[in-house]
């Protein structure tokens, strides 16, 4: 049983972003959910809004709570996102507050009246999305574009555990058969200590994308009832290609992957391995470079992972041709942006940012991924640079997640991006792919 329910404000929407009734002024968020088979009903005198927060407050019912992304239009909130869940400490039952930044993970600890207030403040914050778990219920909150709450409930059933020192839940299951193929884990099903960096790097990421893909679906942007189209390009050795497949699939999705390189032996050595496991009926490797990748079906997620350089920009610009509803790509090298920097006059007063050969290097990085988001941005997506893994797992640890809304640019985006590439004179891959002319150029102006 599954049912969808638009609610007006339980105290939600952000003012100043009327709503309408109107047919017509329905966005293309929610006729997508519509299109997508997800029913449509009321949740009583509530809303959605307290359809959640009691979910949230039962101390006996809820499993596991999360709240990420940011309301359009509003800023974004303090921390990146927060997990929360009941824990019982000295024979007293806790709301454990797990808020995540950038860099490090910020857990309290609140009881008694102090968790209806905690609850309350956590619902305030801006967060676009919130995944509740309970014991009886998954419910997935959202904030359309306009501000209107969008409610999405389906039965389950699942134990609360409330245990302080539980064990720490993996994503992905050390002894999952095709780690021990990949050679990972070894054959009782132990992460090998020499293989510990590349088992948390596809764990983390399998972390991203699980939610990522449940949001999608949950909005109306993936369809439900057919196969689930999954492309990665530029899959190279393949990790997290199987390790996606291996998540989407144990997650009940019916999965048509496809992996394209042009390395003959990176093919030749993917294809033993997903035979080897029993998948090639769902999971084939295609030979062809990025930039001439066929596809027979559009896919409903592209992976890009650490394609080199300017690569990363190709893949992007075939899942937006591509129309993909869900993107994500995590850069590898930067070189394109560094070597234009090296012959560029900063503007005023940055000259200090490329002086220095390292620190220009670090800086070209952090331009090439916010000019490829801003690109992104403008072109109907909305998207997320988030750290994927710790640095120490590895230095290519960004990653940009990027959801196929159609919403148009604003002025403001627009006029942004210009000044940037402007004063610092450089020719984004990604926008000579995607903008028209006037758009993608360093000195030009913004067409009114």
């Amino acid at each position: 049983m599954q049912a969808e329910a638009h609610l007006g404000p339980g105290g939600a929407v952000p003012d100043g972003q009327a709503t309408s009734g109107d047919p017509a002024s329905v966005s293309q968020e929610e006729s997508g959910a519509r299109e997508s088979g997800a029913k449509e009903s009321g949740t009583g005198e509530s809303g959605a809004w307290e359809v959640v927060r009691a979910a949230l407050v039962d101390q006996t019912g809820l499993v596991r709570a999360l709240a990420s992304g940011r309301r359009r239009g509003l800023e974004p909130p303090h921390y990146l996102r927060v997990e929360l869940r009941y824990v019982d400490l000295k024979g007293h039952r806790h709301l454990q507050i797990t808020e995540f930044d950038e860099r490090q993970a910020h857990t309290r600890n609140v009881a008694g009246p102090e968790v209806e207030k905690a609850v309350d403040e956590l619902l305030d914050l801006p967060y676009g999305t919130w995944h509740v778990e309970t014991t009886a219920e998954t419910l997935r909150l959202r904030y359309t574009k306009k501000g209107k709450e969008l409610l999405h409930r389906q039965e389950d059933s699942r134990e609360q555990e409330t245990s302080h020192d539980r064990v720490k839940q993996r994503v992905l299951d050390p002894a999952a058969p095709f780690l021990i193929e990949l050679g990972i884990s070894d054959h009782h099903g132990r992460v090998k200590p020499s293989r510990q960096a590349k088992y948390k790097q596809i764990e983390e990421f399998c972390k991203l994308l699980e939610p990522a893909l449940d949001e999608a679906v949950a909005a109306g942007r993936i369809a439900t009832g057919r196969p689930l189209q999954v492309v990665d390009l530029g899959c190279g050795n393949a990790y997290l290609t199987l390790a996606a497949y291996h998540l989407l699939a144990s997650a009940g999705h019916d999965v048509r992957m496809t992996g394209i390189d042009h390395n003959p032996a990176a093919r030749k050595r993917n294809t033993r391995v997903v035979e080897a496991l029993g998948w090639q009926e769902h999971l084939r490797f295609v030979d062809a470079t990025i930039q001439a990748a066929e596809l027979d079906v559009r896919p409903d997620v592209v992976l890009a992972l650490h394609a080199c350089d300017t690569a990363t920009d190709d893949a992007l610009a075939r899942a937006v041709g591509w129309e993909a509803p869900l993107v994500l790509a995590a850069p590898c090298c930067h070189h394109d942006i560094q070597k234009q920097l090296k012959s560029v006059t900063p503007p005023a007063p940055y000259a200090l940012m490329t002086r220095y050969g390292i620190v220009r290097e670090r800086f070209a990085d952090v331009l090439t991924d916010s000019l490829r988001a801003a690109v992104l941005r403008q072109v109907g997506y909305r998207v997320e640079v988030v750290q994927f893994v710790d640095s120490q797992h590895t230095p290519r640890n960004l990653l940009l997640r990027a959801a196929r809304t159609g919403a148009k640019p604003t002025t403001e985006l627009q006029s942004e991006y210009q000044t940037l590439i402007t004063e610092w004179q450089v020719k984004p891959r990604l926008a000579q792919l995607l903008l028209p002319p006037t758009d993608q150029a360093a000195g030009s102006e913004v067409t009114p």
